[in-house]
């Protein structure tokens, strides 16, 4: 009889996965890290067996468990980052080259392509997003335009939890969410590829999986050389999955239309369901992953905030522990007096677009020090979230009455206190933080397997904290800061553009 749900997640610097009871249970964690390939700056990608091979190894670590027989598995189901272009696969589904991920932000010159040869109003209708070079879709067309022997031997490209179930089972599917966040080829009011922007974009379709299911779809089984690679037993089922965000934000309870959750990990995807009312050209909008042809999630976010504090930490922070630099930029009051940093240092995404953005330190004294800093870098991804939620309001979504957080950001009290003074919202968290989107993972093994008949049964899995309230005093002090954030960048913009081609040049010429 089956015993246990497993749900992983190939994350962008690490694969985690988790085993859960039918009750909700934790049973035992597991993670692989590793790193990322960055040939250039704002470069960004990966080979894709460093995915599975991360893969295998936290699953054969959860089954590793004493009492844990692979016979007892209901099944798996596996969500992963938004893997950009997507991998590309030859006609013997090889890799032939490494997979442009989301933060990789390579074809500027492909957007400006798009920009004078297609409709973008019909573009936005179609697809319910717009255009950027962190849509996928402009990432192949990178691919087609710069590296033709690459683009003649493709024949699929692949999201990475497409191409973890395919090495598991052997079957090609693409779920919803992944098929919509790809952007520019996703009609997201038919819930099927757009033969129309296909065209248009000079994609063949041909080059994507033929079959898009809902991500509690079971798309196959495991099979005996993937069992030997896993530890999971041949005939296991395994399901569609999703795109990492959305599967997050439903492992936190968000189902119904207002409910938002800010991912806030290597990156930051501040995320509100809708009915389809809610789509906007500042941001990213795709099926959620239940209840895909009714229900879109929306987000926005910067590309860089848990990144921003691992940054500061790895190159700056001269040996100091997170919870170090965490005690000295508490001693240091709202504003880190007088200093604004700009997150921009992998360009922007959602609500500004604008990959030639870069990161900036502004009102530096010698009297600043490395807590200041820090301070200043945690400040900025609360004004990026600020800046996206403010875009959401703009739109007319309501949102509900808190703001819940979860990822790595969520582990430091200081940051959570920071993001509710500067949103003015009050900000919770899980008591199961830590888990994110393994956990949504795992219940929709539950709901493909017949173990529950309503997806709003995970809020019996989920206990969020005592929200952080917003303290008035600070509120009005970051006020001042977030205008001032504003204004820094559209005053900054030119220049940051000039140091983002200065930068360009020198690589070219290397």
């Amino acid at each position: 009889m089956a015993r246990y749900l497993l749900g992983v997640d190939v994350g962008t610097q690490g694969t985690k996965g988790v085993l859960v009871r039918p009750d909700g249970g934790i049973v035992g964690t597991a993670s692989a890290e590793y790193g990322l390939l960055h040939p250039r700056p704002v470069w960004a990608e990966q080979w894709p067996n460093v995915w599975f091979d991360a893969t295998c190894k936290v699953i054969r670590n959860l089954l590793a468990q004493p009492g844990i027989s692979p016979q007892e598995i209901a099944g798996v189901c596996t969500s992963g980052l938004y893997g950009g272009s997507g991998i590309p696969l030859d006609r013997k589904m090889h890799p032939v080259r490494p997979c442009l991920i989301w933060m990789d932000r390579r074809a500027t010159s492909e957007v400006k392509w798009i920009k004078h040869n297609v409709d973008l109003d019909r573009l936005f209708a179609v697809t319910g997003n717009w255009v950027d070079s962190y849509f996928g879709y402009t990432k192949i067309l990178w691919i087609k335009q710069n590296e033709p022997e690459n683009w003649k031997k493709i024949a699929l490209f692949l999201p990475p939890n497409a191409y973890i179930n395919y090495r598991l089972t052997g079957i090609v599917a693409i779920d919803h969410s992944s098929a919509g966040n790809l952007g520019g080829l996703y009609d997201i009011h038919t819930h099927a590829w757009s033969e129309e922007m296909a065209q248009a974009l000079g994609i063949p379709l041909a080059l994507m999986p033929k079959k898009i299911v809902p991500s509690e779809q079971i798309i196959g089984e495991v099979t005996t050389d993937s069992a030997q690679l896993t530890g999971l037993a041949p005939g296991t089922p395994v399901l569609a999955g999703g795109v990492d965000a959305p599967m997050a934000t439903f492992a936190a309870g968000a189902l119904n239309r207002g409910d938002n959750i800010a991912m806030m990990g290597t990156s930051t995807c501040w995320g509100i369901i809708h009915s389809g009312e809610g789509f906007a050209k500042e941001l990213v909008s795709m099926p959620h992953v239940v209840d895909a042809e009714d229900k879109t999630y929306t987000w926005g976010g910067s590309a860089t905030s848990g990144a921003l504090a691992s940054w500061f930490k790895d190159r700056l922070g001269s040996g100091a522990s997170f919870a170090d630099l965490d005690r000295a930029a508490a001693d240091i009051p709202p504003g880190a007096q007088g200093l604004i940093a700009l997150p921009y240092f992998m360009g922007e995404r959602a609500p500004l677009w604008d990959p030639n953005a870069r990161g900036a330190l502004v009102g530096l004294t010698l009297s600043h020090t490395a807590g200041h800093i820090f301070r200043a870098l945690l400040e900025a991804t609360a004004y990026s979230l600020r800046h996206a939620i403010e875009t959401g309001e703009e739109i007319g979504l309501p949102l509900s009455a808190a703001t819940t957080v979860v990822g790595g950001v969520a582990r430091s009290k200081l940051w959570l206190s920071i993001l509710a003074d500067v949103t003015g919202r009050p900000i919770r968290t899980l008591a199961t933080e830590g888990i994110g989107a393994p956990l949504g993972d795992a219940f929709l093994v539950g709901m493909a397997t017949g173990l529950f008949k309503n997806y709003g049964d995970i809020r019996d899995w989920i206990r969020y904290s005592k929200p952080t309230a917003p303290d008035p005093d600070q509120k009005a002090v970051y006020d001042k800061y977030y205008r001032l954030y504003r204004d820094l960048y559209r005053n900054l913009r030119n220049s940051l553009h000039v140091l983002s081609r200065l930068s360009a040049d020198q690589a070219n010429t290397r």
